[in-house]
C-alpha cells in the first residue's frame, strides 16, 4: 500500500541538501559574528548606526508588511471572486515582482518618483519612497498566500449567512475572516521577512542616507566595504533571529487559527 512516505533515504536526502544550503552558511556566519568575542558581538548591534538602521528596517517593514496585509487580500478577492476583462493578465501580474530583478524595480521606482518625477511625486531618499519599494517586491507573498485559501473556500455557508439576514461586513467578519485568517498571517510574514532584508530594489530610490533612510542590507554592505565583516555579520544574524521570530510566532497563531477551525467542524 503506498502511504507517501520516502523513507530514510529520503529522510537522509533532505536533511544532507537542508544542511548544505540552509544550516551550514547559517552556522558559518554566526560562528564570525562572535570571532572577536561576545562583547564586540554586542557592541557590533548597539552601535547608533546599527541601532539607527534596524530601527528604519523594522518601522518600514512592519508598515509595508501591514500595507500588504490589507491590500494582498483585497486583491486576491477580486481576482477569485470578480470577473473584469484583463483579469487573466492581471494575475499573471502578480508574479512579475518575483522575476523581474529587483535593481529593474529601484531604476523603475526612480525614473517614476525620483528628482525627474513626470507625475510631480518626489519620494527619492525618504521613507515613503522605501515603502513604495518594499511593497513592489512584497505584494506577490500575500496575494499568492490568500488566492487559494480563497478558491477553496466554501460559499454556501456565506450564502447561508446572508440568507439570514447577515450583511456583508458581518459575512466577511465572521465567516470568510477565521477561514483566510492563516493564509493572510503567513504571507504577511512572508512579506514581513522579505523586506528586512531587501536590497535591490532600494538601492537607488532608498538614498541610503545614515540615520534616515539607510536600512540594514545598505548598512551591512557598508560594513563589509570598510573591512569590518565581524560588525556587517553580527547585524546580519540580529536580522535572522528577528525573521526567524516573527515567522515562528505567526506561524503558531496560524496553526492555532487553523485547530480552531477544525474543532468547531
Amino acid at each position: 500500500m503506498f502511504t507517501g512516505a520516502v523513507g530514510p533515504l529520503g529522510i537522509g536526502i533532505a536533511t544532507l541538501w537542508l544542511s548544505l544550503i540552509v544550516l551550514l552558511p547559517l552556522a558559518a556566519l554566526a560562528f564570525h559574528s562572535v570571532s572577536d568575542g561576545l562583547g564586540t558581538f554586542v557592541d557590533a548591534i548597539t552601535a547608533p548606526a546599527a541601532l539607527a538602521t534596524l530601527r528604519i528596517t523594522v518601522v518600514v517593514s512592519l508598515v509595508v508588511a501591514a500595507i500588504n496585509a490589507v491590500m494582498g487580500t483585497v486583491i486576491a478577492w477580486v481576482l477569485v471572486r470578480d470577473e473584469f476583462p484583463g483579469k487573466k493578465f492581471v494575475d499573471a501580474l502578480i508574479d512579475l515582482p518575483f522575476a523581474l530583478p529587483t535593481i529593474v524595480a529601484s531604476i523603475v521606482l526612480l525614473s517614476l518618483y525620483g528628482p525627474q518625477s513626470p507625475i510631480g511625486v518626489q519620494l527619492n531618499a525618504t521613507e515613503p519612497g522605501l515603502v513604495v519599494a518594499l511593497a513592489f517586491v512584497t505584494l506577490p507573498f500575500v496575494v499568492r498566500s490568500v488566492q487559494p485559501v480563497l478558491i477553496e473556500a466554501d460559499r454556501e455557508v456565506e450564502e447561508a449567512a446572508a440568507s439570514l439576514g447577515a450583511g456583508n461586513v458581518t459575512i466577511f467578519r465572521t465567516v470568510v475572516l477565521p477561514v483566510l485568517a492563516p493564509a493572510i498571517l503567513g504571507g504577511t510574514g512572508l512579506a514581513f521577512a522579505r523586506a528586512i532584508g531587501e536590497y535591490g530594489s532600494i538601492v537607488l530610490i532608498g538614498g541610503n542616507i545614515p540615520y534616515k533612510t539607510q536600512v540594514a542590507s545598505q548598512y551591512i554592505q557598508q560594513q563589509i566595504e570598510i573591512d569590518r565583516s565581524v560588525n556587517a555579520a553580527a547585524v546580519s544574524v540580529a536580522l535572522l533571529v528577528l525573521a526567524f521570530v516573527v515567522l515562528f510566532v505567526l506561524r503558531l497563531v496560524a496553526n492555532r487559527g487553523l485547530r480552531r477551525e477544525e474543532d468547531d467542524r
